[in-house]
C-alpha cells in the first residue's frame, strides 16, 4: 500500500498502548481512524485527541471477545466512512499470574486469553474481511500477536497459547488471500516487550470470568520485570513505526527484538531433528529484552 491519503482503518485496543501510537501513524498519513476498544473513555480520549490535531476519528466501544459487537463495529465503520481499508487486530490481554504451571491456570483464563486474543481475530477476520473483498481496491490486515507465538516452554502457557493460534491464523490468511490473487496484504506482528498496559489487563477482565477467589497475583519477581520494563522496553511508538512501515512494503512477519531469536529457532531446529527441546526460560529471555533495550537507550 503506497498511498494513505483519505483510507480508513480500524484500529483494535486503540485506547491505548500499540494501537494509540497506531492510530496516531496513521492518521498522520491522512487515514480516517475508527479507534475501538473495550474501554470507550479510552477510545474517546484517543479519537478527541486525533479530531482536535485535526484528524478524522470516531471512537467506538467494542468487546472483540464477541461475535455480535465486531460485527457491529464493522456496520459503524461502513457506515460512517464507506469502506474500511486497513484492519488492525491489535486488541489483547496477559492474565496476571503468568508463572505457574499449566495445570493450575484456571478455566476462567483459558477462555479470557481466548476470547480475546484468538476468537477477536477470528471475529474480526469474519466481519471485516468479506466487506473487504467486496469493496475492491487494495487493503491491509494487521494481526498483533507476540514472539510468545513463536516460541514455548512452561511461562505465561494460557497468553502464549492463544498467540500462538493467532499466528496460525494469521498465515492462514495470508495464504488463502495469496491463492485468490486479493489485492489484500497481511502483516503479522510479534513484538517483545512493549511500554504499554498489556500487563495490567486484569482491569477489564469480564466479572463472570473472575476465577473463584479472585484473580492470581504475580510472583515478586514477574512484578519486579513488570515494573522494569518501562525504562526498558521499546515505546509504542516505535512499534507503530514497524507496522506503518509494513503495511507500506508489504511485510508479512514483524518482530520487534532479536532477544527471543535463539529461542525460536532452538524450538524449530528440535522440531526438524525429532530431538527433545531444551526451552529458554520465560524470565531470562525477557531480562535479555529488557538489557537490550537499555542498551539501544544509552
Amino acid at each position: 500500500m503506497k498511498n494513505f491519503d483519505g483510507r480508513v482503518a480500524v484500529v483494535t485496543g486503540g485506547g491505548s498502548g500499540i494501537g494509540e501510537a497506531l492510530s496516531w501513524r496513521l492518521a498522520r498519513e491522512g487515514v480516517k481512524v475508527v479507534v475501538t476498544d473495550i474501554d470507550l473513555a479510552a477510545a474517546s480520549r484517543v479519537s478527541e485527541a486525533l479530531t482536535k490535531a485535526g484528524h478524522r476519528a470516531l471512537a467506538v466501544r467494542t468487546d472483540v471477545a464477541k461475535g455480535e459487537e465486531v460485527e457491529a463495529l464493522a456496520q459503524t465503520a461502513y457506515d460512517a466512512f464507506g469502506r474500511v481499508d486497513i484492519l488492525c487486530n491489535n486488541a489483547g490481554i496477559v492474565p496476571s499470574g503468568r508463572n505457574r504451571p499449566v495445570w493450575e491456570y484456571p478455566l476462567e483464563d483459558w477462555k479470557w486469553a481466548f476470547d480475546v486474543n484468538m476468537m477477536g481475530v477470528v471475529y474480526g477476520l469474519r466481519s471485516f474481511v468479506p466487506r473487504m473483498l467486496a469493496q475492491g481496491g487494495d487493503a491491509h490486515i494487521m494481526t498483533t500477536a507476540s514472539v510468545a507465538g513463536l516460541m514455548s516452554g512452561s511461562g505465561s502457557a494460557v497468553y502464549s497459547a492463544a498467540k500462538h493460534a493467532a499466528v496460525r491464523i494469521t498465515e492462514a490468511l495470508y495464504a488463502s488471500l495469496l491463492e485468490m490473487s486479493a489485492p489484500i496484504g497481511v502483516t503479522l506482528l510479534c513484538p517483545g516487550l512493549v511500554n504499554t498496559r498489556i500487563y495490567q489487563s486484569e482491569r477489564n477482565r469480564p466479572q463472570e470470568l473472575l476465577p473463584a477467589g479472585g484473580a492470581a497475583e504475580e510472583t515478586a519477581e514477574l512484578k519486579a520485570i513488570a515494573d522494569k520494563m518501562y525504562g526498558g522496553a521499546i515505546s509504542p511508538e516505535e512499534v507503530a513505526e514497524m507496522i506503518f512501515a509494513a503495511i507500506r512494503d508489504n511485510q508479512f512477519y514483524v518482530l520487534t527484538t532479536h532477544s527471543f531469536d535463539e529461542a525460536i529457532e532452538s524450538r524449530m531446529r528440535a522440531i526438524l531433528t525429532r530431538t527433545n527441546p531444551h526451552f529458554a526460560g520465560l524470565l531470562d529471555l525477557t531480562k535479555r529484552d529488557i538489557r537490550q533495550g537499555e542498551l539501544k537507550a544509552s
